[in-house]
């Protein structure tokens, strides 16, 4: 490799995480709700929105390698909270500790969560995720297929995002951006109170 070809790639390197990260902060047209076939990174407002059961999907097949190097899927029957995150973004740091909480909150009630690492080192994520200590699994999934499976829902790079997957594996909730305390822990409440 040349001299200039050494030095384009290192301004690259040096630039990437810079833009990666401005636009995991940014909105989308002053909506701050993102289209959801968007492809660029962008955050919500998090903002919990509910569908009513005869209007939602059923989830994609979720399932993967975790950051600790074992398996792990999302289980039937349950109502599951799926988060969307990485490492380097801001938002998702935010909303680390309301995840952890609401989730040791509501487990036992029958409520699983499970993190989707996306887009991220695995040594960053790990490390991230063994300091904040959430205490459910999340798949590391570097190339975001479990991420691209939601991609009617989720738009392909909005993170952090979070959806609710009811008893019956269909999308119950989402919210794209930070999710707050109060608003997640009464999402979950209300769906997790259905009957199947």
């Amino acid at each position: 490799m040349s001299p200039f070809s050494r030095a384009v790639v290192a301004v690259c390197s040096a630039l990437l995480p810079m833009l990666v990260l401005a636009g995991c902060a940014g909105n989308v047209g002053g909506t701050g709700q993102p289209e959801s076939d968007d492809t660029r990174f962008v955050a919500g407002d998090g903002k919990v929105q509910i569908f009513e059961p005869g209007e939602r999907k059923p989830a994609p097949v979720v399932e993967g390698r975790t950051l600790e190097g074992g398996q792990t899927s999302m289980a039937e029957g349950k109502v599951t909270v799926i988060n969307f995150w990485a490492s380097w973004c801001a938002p998702c740091r935010a909303e680390g500790p309301t995840l952890k909480d609401v989730a040791a909150r509501t487990k036992s009630t029958g409520v699983d969560f499970l993190g989707i690492n996306f887009k991220d080192q695995q040594a960053a994520a790990t490390a991230y995720d063994t300091q904040l200590a959430p205490g459910y699994p999340s798949i590391h999934d570097q190339a975001g297929k479990v991420l691209l499976g939601f991609s009617g829902t989720v738009p392909p790079a909005a993170i952090p995002s979070t959806l609710i997957i009811d008893k019956e594996g269909r999308i119950a909730a989402r919210a794209l951006g930070a999710v707050k305390y109060q608003a997640l822990l009464d999402a979950v409440t209300k769906v997790s109170s259905e009957s199947r």
